[in-house]
C-alpha cells in the first residue's frame, strides 16, 4: 500500500485534493486529517492497515493541495462536513468508513450524526467525535442537514441565469414579493438586474 494516486474534485471555488491507496473496488475508507495538517498525515499509517480497502485521504479546503476558500470566508466545522459530503458524492460512495484524526475526528463525528445511513464504521484517532446536548439534537440535525442538502442540489442545478424582458422580470419580482408595489419593484430592478443581449 505504499503506492498512491492523486485525486482532484471540482468545487465552486476551485478543487478539493485527495490521495488514494489500494484497489478502487476495495471497501471505501475516507480519511480526515487534523487541524492545520493535510492528507500526508496518513502516509505512515495506511501501509500498516488491511489491504482490501480503498483509502482516500482528502485535504480539507485551505489545507494541503486543496483550494482555499475565497478571502474573507471563514472556515466553519459545518463547511468541512460539506466538503466530506462533496467528496463522497464525487466518488459516488453511498456507504463508507470514516477515519478522522483530531479535528478530522470531530468533522467525522458530525458527518455521522447528520448522515448515519452513509457511514458503516467510525474510527477516531485522538478525538472525541461530536457531542451535542440531548435536547438540541433533533432541531440541529434537521436544520443542518437540510442546509447542506439544499446547497449541493443548488450547485448541481447551476445553469446560466434566465434572460427576461424588463416587463417579465418585474412581473417575476412582484409575484415573488407580494408586499412590493410595481413602482417599488421597478426601482429595485434598476440596480438588481443586469441587461444582456438576450434580455
Amino acid at each position: 500500500l505504499g503506492m498512491f494516486s492523486e485525486l482532484k474534485f471540482p468545487v465552486p471555488w476551485g478543487h478539493v485534493a485527495a490521495k488514494a491507496w489500494g484497489p478502487s473496488e476495495g471497501h471505501p475508507v475516507l480519511c480526515l486529517h487534523g487541524w492545520l495538517d493535510n492528507a500526508n498525515t496518513f502516509d505512515k499509517l495506511i501501509p500498516l492497515l488491511p489491504r482490501g480497502c480503498y483509502y482516500v485521504a482528502m485535504d480539507f479546503s485551505g489545507h494541503g493541495l486543496s483550494s482555499h476558500r475565497p478571502a474573507g470566508c471563514p472556515y466553519h466545522f459545518l463547511d468541512y462536513v460539506t466538503d466530506v459530503r462533496r467528496v463522497a458524492a464525487a466518488l459516488q460512495w453511498r456507504r463508507f468508513t470514516l477515519m478522522g484524526h483530531s479535528m478530522g475526528g470531530a468533522v467525522a463525528g458530525m458527518f455521522c450524526f447528520l448522515y448515519p445511513e452513509m457511514v458503516d464504521k467510525l474510527i477516531l484517532l485522538e478525538s472525541l467525535g461530536f457531542l451535542l446536548a440531548p435536547e438540541d439534537t433533533e432541531a440541529w440535525l434537521k436544520s443542518k442537514r437540510s442546509v447542506i442538502d439544499r446547497l449541493l442540489s443548488l450547485e448541481a442545478k447551476q445553469q446560466t441565469p434566465k434572460a427576461r424582458s424588463p416587463e417579465a422580470a418585474l412581473q417575476r419580482l412582484l409575484e415573488a414579493n407580494s408586499h412590493l408595489t410595481a413602482e417599488g419593484g421597478a426601482i429595485l430592478l434598476q440596480r438588481g438586474a443586469t441587461e444582456t443581449p438576450a434580455g
